[in-house]
């Protein structure tokens, strides 16, 4: 894959790196960040003093927790383990827990108020499921301890410099699969939160940090129905469910070749009990269609769909043809990012990335469409092709030097989420931003 090599604009001071990830959250910005003041210049250095010795205080219990998470992997809606582990630990912590919450099972969440009256809510979120058969393949322990260190991070904060504020970190489960922030947003979790931050961790150059979007995506589970036959003594009686699959999956292939080269359309073919001598009478079929903006999945959808539905009826089975939630692209919110990418670079001496075009997605996309968010991506040290979804990445997600750099996020992170609870007018340029949708 060719990489368009970054390019320096007048008067930039900050240091460009090339970031190259296959991780489903971390991908190029639809539009260059602008910095909005001397990066240099950071807000409140004595509050980044306290983040960062509250972090080094904790990290050594958030390194166990880490690897806790990591030797017991659970795919979606199944995190129980890390469910009792987190919420067990927080609560610890002297945070109100609450768990399975709003009726989620694997879902968790540990709140802390400094002060009296109305005042702010940051979000935080913490990942926790793994990837089938490969584990922690994304790094989502490291997400999950990151959340935690972010939000303890902020506590400290709020008491030592007397900060009014609520920080909410929520135990999000299912982003692999089942769009579990999505379930979250529609029980109204995000409700009572003004802004929500959290991190992911891809492949790329050491020490460095960077923001971008991703794809918006959409499921399609497919059943075909056809009849059951003698495949050799009969079989002009079957209706054959396996080729209105395969029929569909060709026909999905060559409509490749008429979509843009920023949308992707792939999938796989399930069936159960199908024998050499058996016409198959079912087939599934399930699918992830994804495109830059909202606007084109939908259109690339409506013409995916028409090739499960030509196939059913070239073979003369019945289609059942079921579309999943959507998870929107991100939209990084640009005053956030300032001020994370600033602190980053002159608070914490992490490189700024710039990263290629957007390649997959995650569920966190719909939170920064309902309130201001921030995503960044993050690299940590990985072998040779053991990027995000494979087990190089996940024995790299163990490392100590994984753990170092998501230390150094959550540093960043927090200082921001403290600003958003205590700076006015800062805060109103993260509403601006979002109002924007910038």
């Amino acid at each position: 894959m060719e990489i368009e090599q970054p390019r320096k604009e007048p008067g930039e001071e900050y240091s460009i790196v090339d970031l190259q990830t296959c991780c489903p959250e971390i991908s190029k910005t639809t539009s260059k960040l602008h910095y909005t003041s001397d990066i240099e210049d950071l807000w409140r250095p004595e509050i980044l003093e306290t983040v960062k010795g509250a972090v080094d205080d904790l990290s050594n219990d958030l390194r166990a927790l880490s690897l806790q998470i990591h030797g017991h992997p659970e795919v979606a809606l199944q995190e129980k383990f890390a469910h009792d582990t987190l919420t067990k630990f927080m609560e610890g912590q002297g945070f109100e827990v609450t768990r399975h919450y709003l009726g989620m099972e694997t879902a968790w969440r540990a709140a802390f108020t400094r002060g009296k009256g109305v005042s702010r809510v940051i979000g935080v979120n913490s990942e926790m499921d793994a990837l089938p058969g490969i584990g922690h393949a994304c790094g989502h322990n490291l997400i999950a301890v990151a959340g935690v260190g972010i939000a303890i991070a902020i506590r400290a904060a709020l008491e030592k410099h007397d900060i009014p504020g609520t920080v909410v970190l929520l135990g999000t489960p299912a982003e692999e699969s089942g769009n579990g922030k999505g379930k979250l947003i529609a029980k109204g979790a995000y409700n009572e939160m003004d802004a929500c931050i959290m991190c992911h961790p891809t492949a790329g150059p050491e020490n460095s940090t960077a923001l971008g979007t991703t794809l918006a995506l959409t499921s399609i589970n497919i059943e075909f129905t056809g009849h059951t036959a003698h495949a050799a003594a009969a079989p002009w009686e079957g209706r054959n469910a396996l080729d209105a699959a395969f029929l569909a999956y060709s026909s999905i292939s060559l409509l490749r070749q008429q979509i843009k080269p920023s949308h992707r359309v792939h999938g796989v073919v399930y069936g159960d009990n199908w024998a050499t001598n058996i016409i198959p009478d079912k087939a599934r079929m399930r699918y992830f269609v994804r495109a830059p903006t909202s606007k084109e999945l939908q259109e690339l959808v409506a013409r995916v769909s028409k090739c499960f539905g030509a196939a059913a009826k070239a073979t003369a089975c019945d289609a059942d043809i079921q579309l999943g939630s959507t998870n929107h692209e991100l939209r990084q919110n640009t005053a956030l990012g300032d001020s994370f990418l600033a602190v980053a670079r002159s608070g914490l001496g992490m490189e700024i990335g710039e990263v290629p075009e957007p390649g997959a997605s995650t569920d966190f996309g719909n939170v920064t469409y309902i309130l201001p968010a921030l995503h960044p991506g993050y690299s940590i040290p990985t072998e040779p092709d053991g990027g995000n979804h494979t087990p190089a990445f996940a024995k790299s997600a163990a490392s100590v030097e994984a753990h170092r750099v998501t230390m150094t996020v959550t540093k960043a992170l927090a200082y921001i989420g403290v600003r958003v609870l205590e700076d006015d007018a800062y805060y109103q340029k993260v509403k601006d931003s979002f109002a924007s949708g910038s």
